[in-house]
Order: structure tokens, then sequence, then C-alpha cells
């Protein structure tokens, strides 16, 4: 994991949820203040838009009220999590085919 927000919601969650079963959750501005403690406001855009990426790659999974988002379309106060092995499935489902390579 080379990017630094990354490894900051991953190293969050873990000592949110241990066990990493996907249970526990944490704000972003959890993982905002990890990354910098003063002034973690300005790094809570990017830790928000890190976390829609790893979600679209079923890595994290966003709940509002308890409930997972459309990662199209959602706003307003979330909360992170890992995501169970369903989420994960149906995340990768999502993305696009790979391009086949051509090997002539």
């Amino acid at each position: 994991m080379s990017d630094p927000i990354e490894a900051a919601i991953f190293e969050t969650l873990a000592k949110a949820d241990p066990k990493g079963v996907g249970g526990k959750s944490v704000e972003p501005a959890d993982v905002a203040k990890h990354i910098q403690t003063e002034q973690w406001q300005r790094v809570l855009p990017k830790v928000r838009a890190t976390a829609l990426h790893l979600m679209r790659q079923g890595r994290l999974t966003i709940t509002k009220k308890g409930k997972v988002v459309d990662p199209s379309s959602f706003r307003g106060v979330t909360r992170l999590r890992l995501p169970t092995e369903a989420e994960t499935a149906a995340a990768l489902a999502a993305l696009p085919p790979a391009l086949a390579e051509d090997d002539d």
C-alpha cells in the first residue's frame, strides 16, 4: 500500500475491528484525524474520495444509517467499514470487464 490515505483508512479500521469481520465502522473524520491531527478538515475530502475508490474495488464499504450506500449517489454523514464477502463479490461484479490483451 503506497497511498498514505489508503493505509490510514485500513489502520483506523484495524483498531476498530481487530478481527477484520466487517462489523465495526469508523467515521471518515477519524481517518483524517489519524493522518493530520491539526487541520484534519483539509484531508477529509481526500479521505472520502479514497474511500469511494476502495468501495468501487470491493475493498471497503461505506454506510449511512447502517445501510450500504450507492457509490454513485450518496451524500451526507457516512461511516466506513470492511466489506462482507457478499459485498466484495457484488462490487467486483459491478466493475467493467477488463480489456482483453491481444497476443498477436
